[in-house]
């Protein structure tokens, strides 16, 4: 049983908090659709630290609930997430309690900070916070690579969320390789009063490069520049490297967010990107002062900014994070 209403919590349950990040693509490269209707990738992911946080806290019988609550950079109100099972964290339990002998029922409270449609990577961050959280409090015993075996079958950003830090993403994004990149990279990020719709985003592309006569790589690839530069923390030589399939598509779909891209590097951003289907952008700085004028100055516009870094660590249980 699923909901998101009525919560039976006994006095002194146990719980567990986790936090787990949102991520950019620095670089997405697209490919033609497949014969199961998805489309190849080739991605660099990059956590940054916007994060998303699950509680889980033990519940009579053997049901699961959520509830949603937002803060910080939300550009559409948390009201419209679902509270039943098509929530990727509901899903979450659903799965881990399916091979969990100790599950209980469990409540999810969910806080979120990532922009829901945004291109971000939100839900995938709170079903890995979840996965996780309920192995703690199930005491499960799966180890992280084991939990990202069943975050597959979540989608292809659950894995990442899990592991964090940056990596190369291929097949649908669900082949996972890490990259070193330790040297954080700054970064100020756009949010919008809408959602994107990422399968319209993706159908979209295709028109186009039906329209254009467009044929793409049947396995794209990475530019290895670009993971030298995220290497050496240099942002002056990843700037002009940025790249994203799926920034035509989400233009034409929502064109307000080319004067965003405009108006940010006006203000001195070394360059700027629609993150993953949008309509996120992201607005790179040379530091983390530079970020904090970047983030200022957009915030006359009236724009809702706020500055992140990257790489961010995965989804972790509370006591291994401070604050």
């Amino acid at each position: 049983m699923v909901s998101g209403r009525t919560v039976v919590m006994r006095s002194g349950a146990r719980s567990v908090r986790v936090r787990a990040p949102g991520k950019i693509n620095v670089s997405l490269q697209v490919g033609p659709p497949r014969e199961d209707g998805y489309h190849g990738i080739a991605s660099v992911f990059l956590a940054v630290s916007l994060y998303e946080e699950v509680t889980a806290t033990e519940t009579p019988g053997d049901g699961i609930s959520v509830t949603v609550n937002g803060k910080g950079m939300l550009n559409l109100p948390a009201d419209t997430i679902p509270l039943d099972r098509t929530n990727l964290a509901v899903r979450a339990a659903e799965l881990l309690a399916e091979v969990s002998p100790g599950r209980t029922g469990v409540h999810l409270d969910i806080t979120k900070r990532v922009p829901i449609s945004g291109g971000m990577g939100g839900g995938s961050a709170d079903a890995a916070a979840a996965l996780l959280a309920c192995d703690a409090l199930w005491g499960s015993g799966f180890s992280r690579d084991e939990l990202a075996k069943i975050a597959i079958d979540l989608g292809a950003d659950v894995p990442f969320a899990l592991v964090g830090g940056t990596a190369v993403g291929l097949g649908v994004g669900d082949q996972l390789t890490p990259a070193i990149s330790k040297t954080p990279l700054h970064w100020v990020l756009v949010t919008s009063a809408y959602g994107l719709s990422t399968p319209e985003v993706y159908r979209t592309l295709d028109a186009i490069r039906l329209r254009d006569g467009v044929e793409p790589d049947a396995q794209p690839e990475i530019d290895p520049a670009i993971l030298g530069a995220m290497r050496a923390g240099d942002a002056l030589g990843l700037a002009p490297l940025l790249h994203n399939d799926l920034q035509q598509a989400s233009l034409e779909l929502a064109p307000a967010l080319g004067d965003i891209l405009d108006t940010g590097k006006a203000f001195g951003a070394l360059a700027g990107i629609v993150s993953g289907s949008g309509p996120t952008i992201a607005f790179l700085a040379r530091s983390s002062g530079h970020a904090a004028e970047l983030e200022a100055l957009l915030d006359t516009e009236g724009l809702q900014a706020a500055s992140v870094h990257g790489p961010a660590h995965g989804a972790r249980i509370a006591t291994d994070f401070a604050g």
